[in-house]
């Protein structure tokens, strides 16, 4: 057949096209990708969730006892639960980072609160990005927690990994939240003398501001006993302990207490109502207050990341949540010294930061009845976000998926003796992941799955279901595996999970598998790029082990890393655990505290030592 000229040259520029974007596309026409939400609550633990109760223990309750969680059920019944899914640090910012990078800590760089640039020469796009690179239109609603910059001229600078980015901090310095804080240069049009860094307001519902801080209260009398008003006004239970002093109204961390605002008016309020109004927002620009957004495109796919802030602290429920949830009595974790001594000098440190346990009955009581009264109220939530995404692609006749992951990280309340995160703990680390699609192929209706999963699973289980071709040596970058494929039994298995987290324990490494956990100290100190392979001749006292037969001792109290009996597990896992984190492409940079440093170190003297396997012979 006889070809012109012109007919050559466009074959040969669509030949070019493909070629280019070939790395980008599997076969997926842009028409028939699914819209895609990622659901991510914060600090939740997973036994909030009836149905991961009842997978994981065969009752619906949380062993502490009542819980509510119908919409989440909702999407288990319709979807696949992953649910040995652990995250890969035990802290906000480097958890929500190893998804949005589908890495290690160790293979980013990034293990705690740092911000990081996008110019190290081992960077890769974030998911976001790589999305919009597949043509989809990408959104986010909440909080987000990726501390990334970009260079411009040498500085650090903000840069927006979503299209469409529609922030908390703005959303709460306008008044559409229940509570925020700010760093204040003026209250009420008044100037500051000097700015307060760290301004607690609570916004009633008429839309009035009440302050909370010490420096105001100390700088201008007419707010004097201001925080004094909230404290007994909202029924505040602070946090407080020989680290962080006696129990006032400036007392960081609210561990229960009432929301200012009705249910639906609070800060996950309004993201769920923001969405929604988004998604039916068809004929000009979204406008929330100040701010205005481009409308959706609808001849794109939409890739929509909502990050609630529930449960986090400050534990907020509305009223008629609080009303449901005392009528119930809870079980109390229970801790004593003994348990103390017993465990490693890092997590003694992780404990006495956020102690609890010498909270009367009835405080610990409270903080248990108001977490999950606030997670309850957070289902209802991602009920409505749901429905709203379901229906947004349904009238278009579009294909969806949805990723629902079970907190940053987990939470305790009073387990091990105290609040917070940042432990290896079973409590802490153990976070199930539901994906629901209109593709019951990929994902079927009510499928457990039982294999360990990671959230470095989550960016290419995005990836492959918005078109990438995850065998293409671009994406070779991904340390996760694709949900679908593990769903299908197409992907390895894993006989463990990994994970590294530096903020407060300090630098500190685990490995879990389904009969131990082993975690140790994995630096001498959080000096990047120096003595990196420190824990390879340290003794084990320097290492700070622990290990905990997970069978045998499932609230992982008893330490056995030093006991001779355990001796030949202890030093498997903690040769493999090395082998991995310090010495398998192990990446740190010094990102300098501007963030503008791209200077990078490696360490591979064990490359392949993740290989998903590992056998321990003699289990006790």
């Amino acid at each position: 057949m006889k070809t012109n000229g012109i007919e050559m040259k466009h074959q040969i520029v669509l030949l070019l096209l493909l070629t280019v974007l070939s790395p980008f596309y599997n076969g997926v026409n842009a028409q028939n990708k699914p819209n895609i939400l990622w659901v991510l609550t914060d600090d939740q633990r997973f036994d909030s969730i009836r149905a991961f109760n009842k997978m994981t223990t065969g009752k619906e309750m949380s062993e502490l006892g009542y819980v509510e969680s119908p919409n989440v059920d909702r999407l288990a019944e319709m979807g696949t639960t992953f649910i040995n899914t652990y995250c890969q640090s035990p802290a906000c910012a480097p958890s929500r980072t190893a998804m949005h990078l589908g890495r290690y800590p160790f293979r980013s760089g990034i293990f705690e609160f740092e911000y990081y640039n996008n110019k190290a020469a081992h960077f890769q796009p974030t998911l976001p990005e790589q999305m919009e690179q597949l043509g989809y239109q990408t959104l986010h609603i909440g909080k987000l927690g990726v501390r990334i910059r970009t260079l411009k001229n040498g500085k650090a600078v903000k840069h927006q990994i979503y299209q469409t980015d529609i922030d908390f901090k703005k959303l709460a310095e306008e008044g559409f939240t229940d509570w925020g804080k700010m760093w204040a240069k003026e209250v009420e049009g008044e100037k500051l003398d000097t700015p307060i860094k760290n301004l607690e307001f609570f916004v009633t519902e008429d839309g009035k501001f009440e302050y909370v801080s010490k420096e105001l209260e100390e700088s201008r009398p007419q707010y004097k006993g201001s925080g004094a008003a909230a404290m007994k006004k909202y029924d505040l239970l602070r946090q407080y302990n020989e680290k962080k002093g006696p129990q006032t109204p400036f007392s960081p961390g609210i561990l229960a207490g009432v929301s200012s605002r009705k249910s639906g008016n609070t800060r996950d309020g309004f993201y769920a109502q923001i969405f929604e109004a988004y998604l039916n927002n068809l004929e000009g620009d979204y406008t929330i207050g100040s701010q205005s957004f481009d409308k959706i495109d609808e001849s794109k796919p939409l890739f929509c990341h909502i990050g609630f802030d529930f449960p986090h602290t400050p534990v907020l429920p509305p009223k008629e949540y609080i009303e449901r949830f005392e009528k119930y009595d809870y079980q109390i974790p229970q801790f004593d010294e003994s348990e103390f001594e017993k465990m490693p000098k890092q997590l003694k440190q992780q404990v006495k930061q956020a102690y609890t346990d010498h909270f009367t009955d009835a405080e610990k009581l409270k903080m248990i009845q108001y977490y999950y009264a606030f997670c309850a109220y957070g289902d209802q939530l991602i009920g409505q976000s749901v429905d709203a995404f379901i229906d947004y692609s349904e009238k278009r006749n579009q294909e969806w998926m949805i990723v629902y992951v079970c907190g940053d990280h987990g939470w305790k309340l009073n387990d091990h003796g105290s609040v917070s995160k940042f432990s290896p703990w079973e409590v802490d680390v153990h976070n199930p992941i539901i994906v629901v699609s209109s593709d019951k192929k990929k994902f079927p209706n009510g499928k457990v799955v039982k294999n360990f999963t990671e959230f470095v699973d989550v960016a290419p289980t995005i990836l492959a279901s918005g078109g990438a071709d995850l065998e293409d040596a671009s994406f070779n970058y991904l340390d996760g595996l694709d949900l679908a494929k593990v769903a299908a039994e197409e992907a390895p298995k894993r006989d463990y999970v990994i994970g590294e987290s530096h903020a407060v324990t300090g630098p500190r490494a685990f490995i879990r598998t389904k009969e131990y956990m082993f975690s140790l100290k994995v630096r001498p100190n959080k000096k990047r790029g120096e003595n990196m392979e420190w824990a390879r001749n340290a003794s084990d006292k320097e290492l700070d082990m622990c290990l905990y037969s997970v069978k045998d001792d499932p609230k992982e109290v008893n330490n056995l890393a030093y006991d001779k009996k355990y001796q030949s597990i202890t030093k498997v896992m903690k040769k493999k655990l090395i082998d991995i984190v310090l010495g398998d492409n192990r990446v740190e940079v010094q990102w300098g505290k501007k963030a503008d440093g791209t200077k990078v170190f490696r360490s591979n003297f064990a490359e392949g030592a993740h290989d998903y396997r590992l056998k321990l012979k003699g289990n006790l």
